[in-house]
């Protein structure tokens, strides 16, 4: 596994590293400093344990969706319930991890982004049990079509701040969250959502994400006395998704397919797909990765229909990873992902959220081309009660 890990400078190949103010390089190294001295620690990882036990509801199930594996009549489908965990996300098992580093740091005060919400709710909720003050950015965009998760927020006692610059989605909500912590350096600590930004970030995130991919192996092994033949997650920010390759990585049998946002066309503006359609290498909020942006280096617009997708960069090690050929990666359309939706709803009885269902589209395209003595685990990275009223409308 030791070509998947990065160089002592952030960096998967030419991808990472850190790009921020001279101001942030003194609390990354003393975060950087904290994490090593704790990621191996024995009492933090007993603590860390116990509270995705405990506090987060794990392991979660891997849950074999028979009538969606009939009605495809293909491979066999495996869901990975991460939709079940305590605030109806993947979110929560970084958000546990960075809590428990933060007040071993002496930090009394925790700032954060978020686009879809699950993140934001993740962090509010972790912070209201260990009584730490909680800001939680958000694009007025993204408040607007995920209000349910702010009330959600706002209910565990975080302060919402709403940010009404650029596209006013994650990207924004991002750049105020560094700006806040360029000025509040001393006591604050910033829980980054997603396996992106400045090293260790895409690192730390990673690690605790990778409590999937290790369930998994042992569920699947428990199971089926094999393992997969493919895994499928979608890819925002990419937290959930390595968190369920990382363990597998290793194993060159099993295939990987990370799908991105395809939104609504292939011109710039409508879709957020980095690795699918025009991209480009470049720098932003911090780290090095494929990029959405013009000849001149400005940051492009994206849309997707799901808040937690709509970014136009992607994590480091998915960069490196699509570059050597390990992960495959392709985009499902807003109306797939709509249809996939309802359609996962209504054959098994589990609502998804609109990011976990750009994973369910493509599934949905290759399961019936497949042996049906082979294995397919999607991972279920979150759950729809956020979005019933948007697909509702469309």
């Amino acid at each position: 596994m030791r070509i998947y890990e990065p160089d002592d400078q952030g960096y998967w190949g030419e991808y990472g590293g850190r790009f921020v103010p001279e101001t942030l390089i003194a609390p990354l190294d003393e975060l950087t400093e904290a994490y090593f001295t704790y990621r191996t620690d024995a009492s933090f990882q007993s603590e860390y344990i116990a509270l995705l036990h405990d506090f987060a509801g794990r392991p979660t199930p891997l849950y074999f969706a028979e009538r969606l594996t009939k009605k495809l009549n293909g491979a066999k489908i495996y869901l990975k319930r991460e939709d079940i965990n305590h605030t109806g996300a993947h979110k929560i098992n970084n958000c546990i991890g960075q809590v428990l580093l933060a007040r071993r740091m002496g930090k009394r005060r925790i700032i954060a982004e978020t686009g879809a919400g699950q993140h934001g709710v993740a962090t509010a909720a972790v912070c209201a049990r260990a009584g730490i003050q909680c800001v939680i950015y958000m694009g007025s965009e993204d408040m607007r079509r995920q209000e349910l998760n702010v009330r959600r927020m706002q209910l565990l006692g975080a302060e919402v701040l709403e940010v009404n610059s650029g596209s006013q989605t994650l990207k924004d909500a991002i750049n105020e969250a560094l700006r806040d912590w360029v000025t509040n350096v001393a006591d604050t600590y910033y829980l980054l959502g997603s396996a992106l930004g400045p090293h260790p970030y895409p690192l730390m995130v990673r690690d605790f994400q990778s409590i999937i991919g290790r369930e998994v192996r042992s569920q699947i092994l428990e199971k089926e006395g094999r393992s997969p033949d493919l895994l499928i997650a979608c890819v925002g920010g990419g937290s959930n998704s390595i968190g369920l390759f990382y363990e597998f990585l290793g194993d060159p049998k099993v295939r990987m397919i990370g799908v991105e946002a395809g939104g609504i066309g292939n011109a710039s503006g409508q879709h957020a797909a980095r690795f699918s359609f025009d991209h480009s290498i470049g720098v932003l909020q911090g780290t090095k990765s494929y990029l959405l942006q013009d000849l001149h280096g400005q940051i492009s617009t994206t849309h997707s229909i799901s808040a937690g997708l709509d970014y136009a960069s992607v994590g480091p090690e998915h960069a490196f990873l699509h570059d050597r050929g390990r992960v495959e990666y392709t985009s499902a359309t807003d109306d797939e992902t709509l249809d996939a939706f309802r359609f996962l709803s209504a054959t098994e009885g589990i609502i998804p959220a609109l990011e976990s269902a750009h994973a369910i589209a493509h599934l949905i395209k290759i399961a019936g081309k497949m042996p049906k003595d082979s294995i397919i685990i999607c991972n279920l990275s979150g759950r729809g009660d956020k979005d019933v009223d948007r697909v509702t409308n469309e």
